[in-house]
């Protein structure tokens, strides 16, 4: 069993080098691609999106993660504990 194991394993080991030798081939790509189309008739037509887009855009409002303070109170009572 420990064998038949071994045997697999070396020949995994040695069959991954095959896979990266396609790596000598170069693609090379045209500078540029020209298309000509006039000897090509096309024919369509305008298809418009069903529905109206809205143009009344209302200000988002949103659940305020910040709680602004109108008063200090009891931090200006502690301060002047304080000082004393």
């Amino acid at each position: 069993m420990t064998r038949m194991l071994t045997a697999l394993a070396a020949m995994m080991f040695l069959a991954t080098p095959a896979l990266a030798q396609d790596g000598d081939r170069q693609v090379k790509y045209k500078e540029r691609t020209e298309i000509d189309f006039e000897g090509v008739d096309v024919q369509g037509e305008l298809v418009k999106p069903q529905g109206q887009l809205l143009l009344d855009r209302r200000k988002a409002s949103f659940n305020p993660l910040i709680r602004l303070r109108e008063d200090f109170n009891k931090e200006m009572k502690a301060s002047v504990d304080e000082v004393k």
